[in-house]
Formats: structure tokens, sequence, C-alpha cells
């Protein structure tokens, strides 16, 4: 592998970034357009409280996420194509974006699903005429238990893929990225980095972590993604920050790959600030959320992910803190979760919020590089 601070190195990575970039803008017209011809638009919004902005947005194209996702993967596999370094991520990227999509089209194009609560499947076990349906009630009433549990961290809907299906698609994607550190990275990539204390040898368990972080990552970009050019600047600005820690660290396989993911998220960014003329959806925050998680852990920095990404882990809690405070103490802690919601009935206008996370979210990537070349 190249040595660190290699200057070729860098020229070349900003050669993908540059490259990403105008690839990216070429396509966002393309994409537009389909994405209007098929009417992949966002509905109106039924939630009321934030109608005043939220009405705006009706009819907007969504999946403008798509826009990065291909141009990652076009400049990927022409020009940066490495079993070792860049087939997993790139794979459990589209899984996730194969997930994202689906829920997209869903929620545009779908109709209303009906979902069973457990009260209904023991009725069912208990007074089916079929014996074999009340075995079927009966095999699946736990997987309808973690429906249940899990549905009150997600916003209330009837269309899409709903809460536990993303989580059990997003914990495949993750078990990916863990068998591919665990078992064809080498012995070197069963330790875990320590801030400030080097690092130890976690062995196998280096496999529920990188399980968690990916997961857990990747519904925090989807969560943040509520504002126009909220999550593109702030992504941005995470992967810059590891593009910089893989040059400097002599990780430098990874340096071109998050500079081409740069240079896609410039053009989309460039589309998306207010007025947007496309939304990410969820194909771009769950696949480039899972790339973030996967980047990180790649280059040994997996501790790092809740400043790298701190916009979307601040994001994230506020929904955890929410639900905690409103099952738990019977009161909401804020007006509306996510935090930038929050923020918006408090009477913080769009840009505002989008500026001000942007700066926040530059300033901890900064420490976070400050950390890591301790």
């Amino acid at each position: 592998m190249p040595s660190a601070f290699s200057v070729q190195i860098f020229q070349q990575s900003l050669l993908f970034l540059i490259g990403a970039t105008a690839l990216a803008f070429a396509l966002a017209p393309i994409l537009t357009t389909i994405l209007y011809k098929y009417k992949i638009l966002r509905k109106a919004e039924f939630d009321y409280t934030l109608q005043g902005e939220r009405g705006v947005k009706a009819g907007t194209p969504v999946m403008g996420g798509l826009l990065v996702i291909f141009v990652i993967l076009i400049i990927t596999m022409l020009f940066n194509w490495d079993r070792r370094y860049t087939y997993v991520p790139i794979g459990a990227m589209a899984i996730s974006a194969l997930l994202g999509a689906a829920d997209d089209l869903l929620n545009v194009f779908g109709g209303k699903r009906r979902l069973r609560n457990i009260k209904h499947s023991l009725i069912l076990i208990r007074i089916h005429q079929k014996w074999y349906m009340k075995i079927w009630h009966a095999v699946t009433l736990p997987w309808t238990a973690f429906r249940e549990l899990t549905s009150i961290f997600g916003s209330k809907q009837d269309r899409g893929i709903q809460t536990h299906e993303k989580l059990f698609l997003q914990f495949v994607a993750g078990a990916i990225t863990a068998w591919w550190v665990y078992s064809k990275l080498g012995q070197n990539w069963h330790t875990l980095w320590i801030p400030f204390d080097g690092s130890v040898d976690v062995g196998w368990l280096i496999i529920p972590i990188i399980i968690f972080f990916v997961m857990f990552t990747a519904n925090a970009v989807n969560i943040a993604d509520g504002l126009d050019g909220l999550v593109g600047g702030s992504l941005i600005m995470a992967f810059l920050g590891l593009a910089i820690l893989s040059w400097m660290e002599g990780r430098t396989a990874f340096t071109p790959f998050n500079m081409t993911v740069i240079g896609a998220l410039i053009a989309y960014t460039y589309f998306n600030v207010k007025p947007a003329r496309f939304q990410m959806g969820d194909v771009g925050s769950l696949g480039l959320g899972t790339l973030l998680a996967i980047n990180a852990i790649a280059i040994n920095k997996t501790l790092l992910l809740p400043l790298l990404g701190f916009i979307f882990y601040i994001e994230i809690f506020s929904v955890i803190l929410q639900v905690f405070f409103r099952r738990l103490l019977g009161r909401r802690l804020f007006k509306m979760a996510p935090l930038h919601h929050h923020l918006e009935l408090i009477g913080w206008n769009e840009e505002k919020i989008v500026m001000r996370f942007w700066i926040i979210q530059a300033f901890v990537v900064i420490v976070a590089v400050w950390i890591a070349l301790r």
C-alpha cells in the first residue's frame, strides 16, 4: 500500500472528485426528467403542524439520491474496482440503496398495507378454522412482536417498507460488512481503535460492533433527511474527514473512493439546496449512511462515527429521547422529533437550521480528525 502523505495519491483522488462531480452534473437533468416523467414525486404532508413549509415540498421529485449512488457505482466499477477494498462497501451500499428505493416507490405507488398486531394474531391462533394457519400465526408471532416493538421508533405509515423490515435488511448489510472485515481483511482488522489509547484486540466481538454501527448510522442519516440541503452538505463534510484520515494514515486505497462520494454529493447538494429540484429519498439516505459507516470501519475509525456523523447522531438521539420521554414519562421532550422539526416549530426557518447544522458538522469533523491524529 502506498505510504501516507503521497502527493500522487492525493492528486489522483482529487481527479476522482472532479470526475464524479462532472458526471453527476451531467446526469442530474436526465434523472430529474425521469422522476417527473414517471411522477415519482413527494406526496402532500399529512402532519399539519408543519404544513406551512412542508406543503411547499409536495410535488418535488424523490429518489434524487440515485444520482449519488449511480455516480459512485459507475466511477468505482470502471476506475477503482478492488476486490479487497471496494467491492464489499459497494455491495453493502447497493443493498441498502435497493431497500431505500423499494420504500420510496412503495410510498409513492403502493397501496395501504394491513398489518396484524399481537392481539389480533393471538385471536387468530385460537379461532382460525384451518389448523395450518393457526401454526403459521403461532410461528410468526415473534416477528409480529418485533414489528410492534420497533414501530415505536418509526413514523406512523401504512405504505412502504415498515421499520422492522428495514432493520432486518440493514442487519443483513451489516452482517456482510462484518464478515468481510473479520474473514477477508486479516488479523490486524480484529482490533478496535480507541481514541487516545491505541488499539485493543476484540476478536469476534468486532462482528456485533460493526453490525450495530452500520445499522445505527444508516438510520441516523435517514432520519436527518428532512430539510433541503441538510444531509447532502453534512455528508460532504463527513466523507471529507474520512478522505483526509485515509490519506494521512496510509490507508490510501480508500482515499479516491471517499473523494468519489464527495464529488457526487457536491452536484447533488447543488440541486438539493432550497428550493430543491429533487430530494434524496431513502434510496440515498440509507445507501450513503451505510457507506459512511463502512468506510469509517474500513480505516479502523469506527468509534469516530458519532463525531464524523455528528449531526446525524444528534438527530437520531433526539428521536430516541422523544420515544423514551413519551413512553416512560408520558410527556414530550421536544415539540416534535427529530430535532430539526423541533427547531422549525420554535420559529427557526429552514435555511437557518441547515446553515447552523452545517457549521456544527464541519467543526466536529475537524475535532474528529484532530483526535484521530493524536
